[in-house]
């Protein structure tokens, strides 16, 4: 029997992670303190009911033979101590991890062996932010580079009135740059990975799931792209006029008397001046007056009438005074307003933009996805203490400080022409309450509400068409099923009950399975789809890995099933049992078929040219199916006929 794998903690995100490890079919072990062992949930799965952070509730899970062990509760110091009393009962198990203190996770994966520490607003954010560019995600894959680049795993089904319909895959993969994961075409079996035939016609109802860059799959996702949700910027005497007038309408009642009243007192001044004492034009009053005001500066009065006398001294009087209330209110004002904010409103787009509602852990690590995607981002939050706004600012990110839930903040952040709006507080009413209002500025506003509660986000999805709804849960779940299988496995994603996982490898000299080999030999001996082959040397990723050979020190990223995976980490052995033949070549190409004849059949130059003359030619026996594959379509490149021979060796 396998050894199991042990859960600790059924909260909304263990009951997800359950989810995944069933359909894996593999061994588990509950350990909760609260849940019913008659909880009919469980479908005969082992429940232990107790602490787990105690020794004899690890010791009933049969801790010291179990095959790796999660710990998803909900506080940190009990999964740190459940942690620590696993790795001291069994010291080479592998632990995943669940931890709320980002600051913790590189120091526990140093402090800890084998120990994989996970939060669940990493994990979330990357999702979040792909539905917000695309609208749809199942999963996202790095594939390297200085940026880490991100692609997107998304599904979607082709409507009756879709322009797609009719065309091949091949030329939809060709066309959005994207590469078919699977093909569920309506009514008949679903197709995965190699499985696919790239010459099927699309038909309405088919759903397809296809990885590719965000900005790539956007149109495909859409079903025809709106070029006027690009992003747009107003003028600049529309955006600093916008600037004013908020300035303006936010400037405190009293400090706008203040003004109006000092500025009326200048303004009658000079025209006292230009009446009585005669002078020309508006400079020489206005200097007297300003300067009568602020620094009571001597007029040199000789020769003024006595009535203008009698006004210069009460203006003395009443412009100390005035100057005096004018500094102390506008002092006052300018400590307690938040001036920063005034100033980024010029900053915030027309429309194109997206919108990220609440400045949590979830909420920064969104907005750090979408600029890294080069995405324009304007970040709502309440609190002025938040932590995480004077980073966002920093990052060029304008950050209104307001209450999203309330319109006129929204229509502050243009959120009526936003490409997609993010909800994501850590209130699952104020994110729903976001979303409602975002509809009502925009019926056709793309909006993602962030759930805790997986079971309130499927209703909304159903109930409500809130088509992007998502949980906390749902989102994060199956990245701690890939902490399972170690570093070499970055992601897993549920497709039609099917688990499909994404392999992170680097090749190793020593792997003889993996090392000098075509990647398309690899893809078809153990059933992969290749996303991409990082070269050893650091360069940019390979375009069509499909035809890149793997050499030591490379990388190679793939989406793979589950049972694939398993025996390809086992390194079980591949049967050698195809042969390619030669059935017809082009005389043009007779040479350079010798000479790869020569060296395939270790044969001297005359040997092979006379071999040459008779056809078929076994070229290469004892291969693999990839091999094989490989070198016929080498062959046919080079427009040579051949044919692939099954000879199955003794005893397979």
């Amino acid at each position: 029997m396998e050894p199991p794998i042990v859960l600790c903690g059924l909260g909304r995100v263990g009951w997800r992670i359950l989810h995944y490890l069933r359909t894996t079919g593999l061994p588990l072990v509950v350990i909760d303190n609260t849940l019913d062992p008659a909880d009919p949930r469980l479908e005969e799965i082992r429940l232990i009911r107790g602490d787990c952070r105690r020794r004899e509730t690890l010791e009933q899970a049969n801790i010291h033979a179990c095959r790796g062990v999660l710990i998803v509760t909900s506080d940190d110091l009990v999964n740190i101590s459940t942690a620590l009393m696993v790795r001291s009962l069994n010291h080479e198990v592998r632990i995943v991890l669940r931890v709320f203190n980002e600051n913790l996770i590189g120091r526990l994966g140093h402090a800890i062996q084998n120990i994989f520490p996970m939060s669940t607003s990493a994990l979330t954010a990357p999702l979040l932010a792909a539905k917000a560019l695309t609208g749809q995600a199942v999963g996202t894959i790095k594939v390297g580079g200085p940026d880490e680049e991100r692609r997107q795993v998304a599904r979607f089904t082709v409507p009756h009135d879709s322009h797609l319909r009719g065309q091949p895959l091949s030329r939809i993969a060709a066309r959005f740059h994207a590469q078919i994961v699977a093909h569920l075409p309506a009514g008949e079996p679903a197709r995965f990975l190699l499985e696919v035939d790239e010459n099927t016609p699309l038909r309405a109802g088919d759903q397809l799931v296809v990885c590719g860059a965000p900005h790539h799959l956007a149109p495909l996702l859409a079903h025809g792209y709106d070029r006027s949700r690009d992003l747009r910027w107003a003028s600049w005497f529309r955006r600093n006029g916008r600037m004013l007038l908020r300035t303006l309408r936010e400037v405190d009642l009293s400090v706008k008397i203040c003004t109006a009243v000092l500025l009326s007192v200048v303004a009658i001044s000079v025209l006292v001046f230009r009446t009585v004492a005669k002078a020309h034009g508006v400079a020489d009053p206005l200097y007297r007056v300003i300067s009568l005001i602020a620094t009571g500066a001597d007029m040199k009065a000789e020769g003024y009438p006595d009535e203008l006398k009698i006004y210069v001294s009460v203006l003395r009087i009443v412009g100390a005074a005035l100057t005096a209330a004018f500094t102390a209110i506008v002092t006052n004002y300018l400590v307690r307003a938040s001036l920063g904010g005034v100033l980024e409103v010029r900053r915030i787009p027309d429309g194109g933009h997206i919108v990220v509602a609440g400045l949590g852990s979830i909420g920064y690590r969104t907005v750090e996805e979408l600029l890294q995607a080069g995405e324009r981002v304007v970040a709502i939050e309440t609190s002025r203490d938040n932590r995480f706004v004077p980073t966002v600012r920093r990052k060029g990110v304008p950050v209104i400080l307001g209450d999203a839930t309330l319109g006129e903040v929204l229509r502050q952040a243009n959120a009526g022409t936003a490409r997609a709006i993010v909800a994501c507080t850590s209130n699952d009413l104020v994110n729903l309450e976001v979303a409602l209002l975002a509809r009502e500025l925009n019926p056709h506003q793309r909006v993602v509400l962030l759930q805790s509660d997986p079971h309130l986000a499927q209703l909304l999805r159903d109930a409500a068409n809130v088509r992007l709804a998502v949980s906390v849960p749902v989102l994060a779940a199956p990245a701690f099923v890939a902490g399972l299988f170690g570093d070499r496995v970055q992601n897993v994603f549920l497709v039609h009950d099917h688990i499909l996982a994404v392999l992170d490898q680097v090749i190793t000299p020593q792997d003889g399975q993996l090392a000098d080999q075509s990647v398309r030999a690899v893809a078809i001996d153990h059933r992969l789809l290749p996303i991409t082959v990082l070269p050893a040397h650091g360069g940019p990723p390979v375009r069509n890995p499909m035809n890149a050979r793997l050499m030591p020190g490379d990388r190679l990223i793939a989406i793979i099933s589950l049972t694939d995976l398993e025996s390809l980490l086992k390194r079980k052995p591949v049967l050698r049992e195809w042969a390619v033949d030669v059935t017809a070549y082009p005389p043009a190409q007779r040479e350079w078929l010798q000479m790869l004849v020569s060296s395939s059949l270790k044969l001297e130059e005359k040997a092979a040219d006379a071999a040459l003359e008779q056809l078929p030619l076994r070229l290469q026996s004892r291969l693999t199916k990839g091999q094989a594959e490989d070198l016929l379509a080498m062959l046919q490149r080079e427009r040579i006929s051949a044919v692939l021979e099954r000879v199955p060796v003794s005893g397979s």
